[in-house]
């Protein structure tokens, strides 16, 4: 295996100019994670919301939310095509090319959807489009978070990696809490001018999205792997990742199996308490913001403890502890029980969850060289997101009649925590580890 050029650890190094660089990379994937992500959740609160009805009329009301959910889930058969494809480009070419393309096709895929017909306008061609927009959106997001984890893993302080990793996966939850945020005043709309118009506006602010994103990419540092002129990049990087990587690939696809929780609470119990059981909407969406601000504190000092315990015991933590509290949160919501719904939804999401949300960027970036990071790290993800994605749509079939009926999709939650966190136990720790060390080592161990 090709090894790193000896120039690109031992040149001389402005620690100040450094750590600059260090804080603006962070704060550019933060922004551009939180533009990004607002495209791609508002997209999830639709489907739960409204899109049965708009594009899916003519079908039970059960089916149609069946449906519904199930093209917030195609996005994710796109996302490990994109990993390929994006992962290549970003080890290859560089990180920045890679971040200012995906926001672009996220931003013109969700402003298109704010303008697509009905089904009632014309027909079976208005869920096709739907669905090719949500592949479209499922494609750029391959790209994103693994781009942006990279980029900024790359830039951070040895012991500070987990903490400026974070940064990414708290600017995915702000992209959570904006989308959120924006449907409560419309999902209060009378039902008739929802459905006709209003349901169009949080799509269509995404040209703000766009415009704001890409200034805002335009000045991120590239990573100093692709600065260094005498770096010596991989020509071939797929095929380096599954000669060497295999086994740190397919850890990492059980692994991110953690983000069942994340579609299952913010897209299913959302379905299953509006549709199903006929709670307000606005409360159902107040509890998704309420956990979500809870999160973007938590997850950076999820992050700043795995550099000082390691990550390996924090997101184990997390994925158990979310594999445990479904029950009862599944449970306050079909008691409609509102106060234990806010509060074990922010145990659950806010702060349980986080623990793991906070820790994956750094530690799956660190079973991977330089050379192959954002390959791994894209499709590792994508793959083991994808069964994630899925999640909503799995557990509206799974679900049954009666007060017990939520049962079933808490085994299946359960079960996935359970087989992320047995994935994470089996890796190494490396949050000791500088970026010269990890990449000397994971090359030995080859």
């Amino acid at each position: 295996m090709n090894q790193i050029s000896d120039s690109e650890h031992t040149a001389p190094v402005d620690t100040s100019v450094a750590v600059q660089a260090s804080r603006k990379a962070a704060l550019a994937s933060w922004i551009g994670s939180a533009l990004e992500y607002y495209d791609f959740f508002i997209y999830g609160t639709a489907a739960a919301l409204v899109f049965g009805k708009l594009f899916y009329p003519n079908h039970d009301p059960k089916i149609a939310s069946m449906a519904a959910l199930a093209t917030f889930g195609v996005a994710y058969i796109t996302r490990p095509v994109g990993a390929f494809i994006l992962g290549h480009v970003g080890d290859r070419y560089g990180r920045k090319r890679v971040l200012t393309f995906t926001l672009l096709l996220m931003g013109v895929s969700t402003f298109l959807v704010g303008l697509l017909p009905t089904y009632e306008e014309i027909g079976v061609a208005a869920p096709l489009m739907l669905v090719l927009l949500r592949l479209l959106q499922g494609f750029s997001a391959a790209g994103e978070q693994a781009g942006a984890n990279s980029m900024t893993l790359e830039h951070a302080p040895a012991h500070r990696r987990g903490f400026y990793s974070s940064f990414t996966l708290s600017g995915t939850q702000a992209g959570l809490i904006l989308a959120t945020l924006v449907f409560i005043p419309v999902s209060a709309l009378p039902e008739a001018d929802l459905l006709r118009w209003g349901w169009r506006i949080p799509f269509l602010l995404s040209a703000v999205v766009v415009i704001v994103g890409i200034w805002i990419r335009r000045s991120l540092p590239e990573a100093p792997r692709f600065a260094n002129p005498h770096t010596m990049k991989s020509q071939t990087p797929l095929i380096e990742l599954f000669q060497d990587y295999r086994t740190q690939v397919l850890r990492i696809i059980f692994a991110a199996l953690v983000s069942v929780v994340s579609t299952i609470f913010s897209v299913f119990t959302l379905s299953y308490a509006v549709n199903t059981l006929h709670m307000p909407r606005t409360t159902m969406l107040s509890v998704l913001v309420a956990a979500n601000l809870v999160a973007l504190a938590a997850i950076p000092c999820w992050a700043m403890l795995s550099d000082r315990i390691g990550r390996r015991p924090v997101f184990m933590f997390g994925a158990l502890g979310c594999g445990l509290l479904i029950w009862p949160y599944l449970w306050a919501i079909s008691t409609q029980n509102i106060p234990l719904i806010f509060a074990l939804g922010i145990l659950l999401s806010g702060i349980t969850y986080s623990a793991a949300n906070g820790v994956w960027p750094s530690l799956y970036g660190e079973m991977f060289s330089t050379r192959v990071r954002l390959s791994g790290m894209a499709i590792g993800t994508q793959i083991g997101f994808a069964l994630g994605g899925f999640a909503p749509s799995i557990s509206a079939a799974l679900i049954t009649d009666g007060v017990n009926g939520w049962m079933p999709v808490a085994v299946f939650t359960s079960t996935a925590m359970l087989v992320s966190a047995v994935a994470v136990w089996s890796a190494r720790e490396t949050s000791h580890l500088s970026m010269a060390q990890l990449d000397a080592t994971v090359t030995a161990s080859h």
